[in-house]
């Protein structure tokens, strides 16, 4: 937590350290030992949208073309989704952990003190991580009271499990011993845990299930939610779902700003149930039912902002025309304040409607960044609704107005021959071919103010250079990825 000396100095001279950005790319900052340049041989795959041209720098940090000069046969690999960005321990630099999702793998870059990346390796390969890792959570001692240790979800069907993972220990990739069944067995997106202060003593950490309705998925997706009166406990805790009071459990009878009241009711002996068995026990519960909750966090700040949630509800259609019924389509995002006193009590509203302007507002929403004073919520598109009529766009939210801005979008570049010659190598010219992955920000870890990064799947840039990166032969994916940073961000 920032000290009220830091917050000061930061709101106080913001603007001059955006001013100072924007006139001069290398200036220095509040850390002068970082450089910001474009650090990958690759462009940056992103654009501030218009409002935002002046007030954001984009800058690229690592791409999958990029040899880094300690592992030079390292490459950084596919589908880069959830992420977090730690101080190296034993060293003057950084650690930045990254998962690769359809590579089922995490990565762990070290960059040096001007935020270079100068080596890789792979800490979960393929058959390590068995489920694919999408969205996840690295949880420090100085913001959650316990870590570090890197939560990545498995979403690979009901049966997938959390790994914790320690940042810098050995890079034991095919290790499968590091799941936690105390967090549940489902298709889960994200375990993300509460402030230190959000609860003190307790481990409270909110899980996403990313499951549409189908025959075999009944209870469809869910919010869960692990409890422990001991912090950094993951073996012991309980597991809960989120329902309403008036076990109402259809999504879609939830209305814009409205507000109605929820708990959380115990999934008896969720550590030793099977998926399935959770599945099955969430419809007995009457547990609300959402279209694929794929990425959670709560709103940084105060005790009370940090019991403050947003999740999405990425949504879904079986022939991208028609929704299915009781579930969001083109996707929703869900505000959810706790009870101070009880984190199985609070008030959930939907703030956030894509259903109510399609193919021109959200587009399903997929990762989501919670500050201060905004939600930046990261798109999905790939669904290829014929409807759509952009790309995948970051947005900012800002929650005090309750506006909605398109902020930052994919430079494709589809009229650019060359571009699209490497980039672009499966000519898919719908909108939403590509999607992002999460944002985070890292501005208090590197001492810059309004400094975040932003992971980016360019799906068509594919080549057989970047089959099995992972070091396992079974990932049969040979798409790229990218890590932008992203300056100037209004928190």
């Amino acid at each position: 937590m920032k000290s009220k000396f830091y917050s000061f100095l930061v709101s106080t001279l913001t603007a001059v350290v955006v001013l100072s950005c924007s006139s001069s790319e290398n200036k220095p900052s509040f850390n002068d030992k970082i450089v910001f340049e474009n650090k990958s041989v690759n462009p940056a795959l992103a654009f501030a949208m218009p409002g935002f041209e002046t007030k954001l720098q984009i800058s690229t940090l690592i791409s999958s073309d990029d040899q880094l000069v300690q592992s030079p046969s390292f490459v950084f690999g596919a589908q880069p989704d959830g992420a977090g960005l730690m101080k190296d321990p034993a060293g003057k630099g950084y650690i930045m952990i990254n998962n690769h999702e359809i590579h089922r793998a995490v990565s762990r870059v070290y960059l040096d003190e001007t935020l270079k990346p100068v080596s890789g390796e792979y800490i979960l390969d393929f058959e390590g991580g068995q489920w694919r890792t999408c969205s996840a959570t690295l949880a420090t001692p100085e913001e959650h009271g316990f870590g570090p240790i890197f939560l990545t979800a498995g979403e690979s069907g009901e049966e997938s499990l959390i790994h914790a993972i320690d940042p810098v220990g050995a890079a034991d990739k095919k290790n499968k011993t590091r799941v936690k069944p105390a967090l549940g067995k489902a298709s889960m997106e994200n375990a993300v845990p509460l402030t230190k202060n959000a609860y003190p003593g307790k481990t409270v950490i909110m899980i996403g299930e990313d499951q549409s309705f189908g025959s075999s998925h009944q209870s469809a997706g869910q919010f869960l939610l692990y409890v422990s009166n001991i912090v950094g406990d993951l073996e012991n805790g309980k597991l809960y779902a989120l329902k309403r009071a008036n076990d109402d459990v259809v999504e879609t009878n939830i209305k814009l700003n409205e507000e109605v009241d929820v708990v959380f009711v115990e999934i008896p002996n969720a550590k030793n149930l099977k998926g399935s068995e959770i599945n099955t026990k969430n419809i007995e519960l009457k547990a609300l039912r959402f279209s694929r909750v794929e990425d959670l966090d709560y709103r940084k700040g105060s005790a009370a902002n940090n019991r403050e949630l947003y999740f999405t509800a990425t949504g879904q259609s079986s022939n991208g025309i028609d929704p299915v019924a009781n579930y969001t389509m083109w996707g929703r995002i869900y505000k959810l304040v706790l009870d101070a006193a009880d984190p199985l009590k609070g008030k959930l509203s939907l703030a956030m409607e894509g259903d109510s302007q399609p193919g021109v507002g959200i587009i399903n929403p997929d990762n989501i960044c919670v500050t201060e004073n905004y939600v930046y919520t990261q798109e999905d598109g790939d669904s290829y609704y014929p409807a759509a009529k952009h790309d995948s766009y970051i947005w900012q939210y800002n929650i005090a107005t309750k506006e909605n801005k398109p902020w930052v979008n994919m430079n494709h570049k589809r009229d650019d021959a060359s571009f699209n010659a490497k980039y672009n190598s499966v000519n898919e010219k719908r909108f939403g071919s590509w999607e992002w992955g999460a944002m985070y920000d890292i501005s208090d870890i590197i001492g810059v103010p309004n400094t975040f990064l932003a992971n980016i799947h360019p799906h068509t840039w594919q080549a057989d250079k970047y089959l099995n990166v992972e070091g396992s032969t079974l990932s049969t994916n040979k798409e790229a990825g990218q890590v932008i940073i992203i300056r100037g961000v209004e928190k």
